[in-house]
């Protein structure tokens, strides 16, 4: 059985900044670009038994630079969408409320009155997704990969161990990195975590 690689995209003007970042489609830095050049090494002459990407471009662009060919692009793995939120940063929301949390609270609706997300929604985005590569990474020895947002990583981490959406929030990631989510006797694990390319080795 394969283990599900994830990969948070490289850096953006947002990210760096601490922006909300959902749908608005943001280009990576040139810092980002280097970021995700870093992962190639690792992804190197090797084969997957599929590479799925977020459809937003600094998603895209990070699985070419890290030499994933082939991506196929799966709606369900867009960032959360984070509604009236969309752009602000963590403690501009505090300072109307400051007791605010995304992973407890969700987010308004935008400004022309479409609904932002919940975590549970997002929940059920991530749920589709493991639904659809079990069968591929039950089927082959070969790893899966998919290269998408921090907060949707967390929250499909979270499912995949049977928690609810909302404890993504203990799963911190950052730019650039790739995440292993494997099994051990038979039940989810997280085999490894937040890992920049030098300390991460195939069987990690």
């Amino acid at each position: 059985m394969g283990d599900l690689l994830l990969i948070r995209h490289g850096e953006t003007q947002w990210s760096a900044t601490g922006r909300h970042t959902g749908r608005t489609d943001l280009p990576l830095t040139p810092d980002g670009e280097a970021e995700a050049r870093t992962l190639a090494p690792f992804f190197a002459d090797r084969s997957f038994a599929f590479v799925l990407t977020s459809p937003s471009s600094r998603a895209l662009r990070t699985a070419e630079l890290a030499g994933l060919g082939g991506a196929v692009e799966d709606e369900d793995l867009y960032e959360w969408d984070y509604g009236g939120y969309e752009g602000l940063t963590t403690p501009q929301i505090h300072e109307d409320r400051p007791e605010w949390s995304l992973w407890r609270d969700g987010v308004p609706a935008h400004a022309d009155g479409r609904p932002g997300e919940s975590a549970e929604d997002v929940g059920r985005r991530a749920d589709r997704v493991l639904a659809r590569v079990a069968p591929a990474l039950a089927d082959s020895d070969e790893d899966g990969v998919v290269v998408a947002h921090a907060h949707l990583l967390r929250v499909l981490t979270a499912r995949y161990l049977d928690l609810p959406p909302s404890e993504g929030r203990l799963f911190l990631l950052t730019t650039a990195t790739v995440g292993r989510l494997s099994t051990e006797h038979g039940l989810p694990v997280i085999a490894g975590w937040n890992q920049r390319p030098h300390r991460i080795g195939a069987g990690t």
